[in-house]
């Protein structure tokens, strides 16, 4: 099959490998009809480069038509619809129990200290084959494909593996509420679609942050109250015209939508690029023990959150040894929440959204959709943010 494999930083090539196989009792097997491209994979693309081996099999937001099921898969038959979480969860365990499915206890990789494995990302969650591929091995069959129904386009039901309940976890765990402010900072496909929950979960003042021109546009014509992060001279600056739209006190919570890679974070960006020269081997101790984030946006939801609110954290972290500002964050008496999403903890508030009137507007959040042959084009367009790419989608 063709697949899109990682083989270096800045390196990603659309290969033929061997199609994948049942090899559990709980596996299936799908044929790809969708995968998304995520702001997560860019870091694998770029920043967390130590933690890959050359070979790995990018992706983790598919759908597609299950083709063969494990003789203990009797919830799925050949031919059924499905979206595939990116996390990978048994369903049975205590912290699946708990709407926690990120933490499975069957799936966490407990060689690194980490939680429930995901798709295509690292050997810190597992090294399992990822999604942008024709084909697709799915573990734990048994419980993670959400099913849905044939007819209306992907674009309706793929987002339900990753972007969908990640922003929805997001706002969620800001405490939005009919009647509260929310700041988002960053408006990528995370950002873009919290701040639509947000306001469909009854937010009385949706603010967006960022500094691309075209997310910017799209989120102002969502009803969001945008600032282009370049229009100030430095963070005050940005920090006075927030207080000056929420009664001078900021907003009730800010969802951190950027992660690692934050712009304007030239420090961390050096220690990045520095741990990225490296041989692999060190680089990845160094990331193990000491690495450090991008922190621009954390400091500034930090910042920005009135006294006593919330962050809500989204944006993939991966620093061992980040500096951060106690004195602030315990006298603001901030609460934060973070983690990456549970998908099946949300997937039911979710799918009755996913109706004919589409009040989500998930048929056209995609801005490109590509052969999965152009995967290494729509990298690199990404991550450069050209052509108004916010959602990039394949078809294998």
């Amino acid at each position: 099959m063709r697949a899109n494999v990682w083989h270096g930083k800045r390196d990603v090539r659309v290969e033929n490998v061997p199609d994948p196989q049942i090899k559990k009792p709980t596996d299936a097997v799908i044929k790809v009809t969708s995968s998304g491209l995520c702001g997560s994979d860019l870091h694998l693309y770029e920043v967390l480069t130590p933690f890959m081996t050359p070979g790995d099999i990018l992706g983790h937001e598919p759908m597609g038509i299950v083709e063969e099921v494990g003789p203990e898969v009797t919830n799925l038959s050949p031919g059924d619809r499905v979206v595939i979480p990116f996390q990978i969860a048994c369903g049975s365990c205590r912290m699946c129990a708990d709407g926690l499915q990120t933490q499975c206890e069957t799936t966490q990789v407990r060689e690194h200290g980490s939680g429930a494995a995901l798709f295509g990302y690292t050997k810190l969650y597992g090294s399992v084959p990822g999604a942008q591929a024709e084909f697709l091995r799915v573990p734990q069959a048994q419980y993670g494909p959400i099913k849905v129904p044939h007819g209306p386009a992907d674009d309706r039901f793929v987002y339900l593996s990753d972007v969908l309940p990640t922003a929805w976890q997001a706002v969620r765990y800001a405490g939005v509420a009919k009647g509260s402010s929310v700041a988002v900072l960053g408006l990528g496909p995370i950002g873009a679609m919290a701040c639509r929950i947000a306001r469909h979960l009854g937010a009385e003042q949706v603010i967006g942050v960022d500094h691309v021109p075209e997310r910017l546009a799209r989120a102002r014509r969502d009803g969001v109250t945008v600032f282009d992060l370049d229009a100030f001279d430095g963070e005050d600056g940005l920090l006075e015209a927030v207080k000056d739209v929420t009664d001078g006190r900021g907003p009730d919570a800010v969802v951190d939508a950027v992660g690692t890679e934050a712009h304007g974070s030239p420090a961390g960006k050096l220690a990045q690029q520095a741990a990225g020269l490296m041989p692999s081997r060190w680089a990845e101790k160094l990331m193990s023990k000491a690495g450090v984030d991008r922190l621009g946006a954390l400091h500034l939801a930090i910042s920005m959150a009135r006294r006593g609110g919330t962050i809500s954290i989204s944006g993939v972290y991966g620093g061992m040894s980040d500096p951060m500002p106690m004195l602030v964050m315990f006298d603001k008496q901030l609460t934060f929440r973070m983690g990456q999403a549970n998908v099946r903890r949300w997937a039911d508030d979710i799918l009755p959204l996913l109706t004919d009137e589409d009040p989500l507007g998930v048929d056209d959040f995609a801005t490109h959709r590509l052969p999965l042959d152009r995967a290494p084009e729509a990298y690199e367009m990404f991550q450069k943010k050209t052509d108004g790419a916010i959602k990039v989608l394949f078809t294998p």
